[in-house]
């Protein structure tokens, strides 16, 4: 999702441990590519009665233009609210019915429906996201509802909330001509103009069969989930692949700022570094990096900002992992009364010598241990495990790179990330966000 308010926990997608564990499972993993072209990939577990379906659609705000911002996190919503056989409403209800639950999420690269049920409503299920992916109304009536609930949600999330607001401003002066400088909120010109045409033109191109991936975990074999998706979703019409994001980010060769002056309580300060896409090789020596410096009351900036100086009540940063060259975000919720300028003095020459130096052994092998703690954590739900299947296929070169993320984090050593840190901390390619009181 995009930097917002609050910041999300950053998701850490594989261990990091001495002596690599194996992860278990892949000869429970299958995927087949129908005629249309949609992928289906699903892990047998019958640990419980229960399944987790994700729909990972490769359409986010990164697949937008200027003046059609928001679009992609708006068919979010309208996914839920109607088709030509089930009126709005009736999706989560005959799903309730069955025990059943969903929800959904919006972000650059990407939008994922999740639906948790249990086994005895799978043919149910392949019907209902069958249904919505070919047949979606777009009644005037529930656009304009669906609207005003964007609205209210970019009111929310943006315009009264300072740190969303500053993240936007920010995100938007980062880039210059890659999408990703987009919200996925839209922008409110933009929310307000949709024409029904720009709403049918946008479902059309990115929610056809061939622009999606359905990922099933859980109490089902094979051949019942194959089954189900041959009969359900098999005879959805193959469209013209979607145009590629052809659009590259020039380099960025010195330092950008924003400074913006709101009501407030504290100051916020925000640094926005130019990152590598999801599946660059430098991912396992980032998500170390990340973990030592800001997860946990021990991590390297809460000591120093927090406990030592008390120059923040908190700090938190977020990787965004998406197709293309994107940011890597660190946010800081200055104390009441600290001048943003001098806490950056004090962050700078900390972040100077981290890129210089590296980490603490300490500090290494303490960020290893969590990463390893929350990988494991999220391997054992099905939920979990449907999340990074879908994660890994869209964003990380394949399904199968899941099972080998032990070994890949395992083999990063501290020079790795003190190699990464150098490459990443470079205050050229950053841009800086200041919220100053007024």
């Amino acid at each position: 999702m995009r930097p917002g308010s609050p910041p999300l926990p950053r998701r850490v997608s594989a261990p990091a441990a001495k002596g690599a564990a194996v992860v278990p499972g892949q000869n429970a993993v299958r995927s087949l590519v129908l005629d249309n072209g949609l992928k289906i990939i699903v892990w047998s577990d019958h640990g419980i009665p229960s399944v987790a379906l994700h729909n990972w659609v490769r359409v986010g705000s990164r697949n937008e233009v200027e003046g059609l911002t928001g679009l992609a996190h708006f068919f979010e919503h309208m996914m839920f609210n109607g088709t030509a056989r089930y009126g709005a409403g009736e999706f989560d209800a005959l799903m309730e019915a069955q025990g059943g639950s969903n929800n959904a999420f919006t972000c650059d690269d990407v939008t994922v429906y999740q639906d948790w049920f249990p086994r005895g409503a799978l043919d149910l299920v392949f019907e209902l996201e069958a249904d919505r992916i070919q047949g979606l109304s777009l009644d005037p009536q529930v656009i304009e509802s669906e609207r005003g609930v964007v609205h209210s949600e970019r009111l929310l999330r943006v315009e009264d909330n300072n740190q969303g607001y500053l993240s936007e401003q920010v995100q938007a002066r980062a880039f210059v001509a890659h999408p990703y400088r987009f919200p996925t909120i839209g922008l409110p010109d933009d929310i307000r103009g949709w024409m029904a045409h720009d709403l049918r033109q946008f479902y059309r191109t990115y929610y056809a069969p061939n622009n999606q991936t359905v990922v099933l975990v859980g109490d089902v074999t094979h051949e019942e989930a194959f089954a189900l998706a041959r009969r359900h979703l098999a005879r959805l019409p193959r469209q013209p692949d979607p145009p590629a994001v052809q659009v590259r980010e020039p380099e960025q060769f010195g330092e950008r700022r924003v400074i913006v002056r709101r009501p407030a309580q504290m100051a916020l300060l925000q640094y926005a570094y130019k990152a590598p896409p999801a599946n660059d090789p430098l991912g396992p020596a980032l998500n170390l990096l990340l973990t030592a410096l800001v997860d946990g009351n021990a991590s390297r900036l809460h000591r120093l900002l927090v406990e030592q100086r008390m120059l923040a009540q908190e700090v938190a940063a977020d990787w965004h992992q998406g197709f293309d060259p994107s940011l890597c975000w660190f946010w800081f919720t200055l104390a009441e009364g600290v001048d943003p300028h001098a806490a950056r003095d004090v962050i700078d020459a900390e972040l100077a010598g981290i890129a210089a130096d590296g980490l603490a052994e300490a500090d290494l092998a303490r960020a290893r241990n969590i990463i390893a703690a929350n990988f494991w954590k999220q391997l054992a739900t099905i939920d979990g495990k449907a999340h990074l299947l879908g994660e890994y296929d869209a964003l990380r070169g394949g399904w199968r790179n899941l099972f080998q993320a032990p070994d890949r984090h395992a083999a990063v050593t501290g020079g790795e990330v003190r190699a990464a840190a150098n490459l990443l901390l470079n205050p050229r390619r950053r841009t800086v966000g200041m919220l100053l009181p007024c």
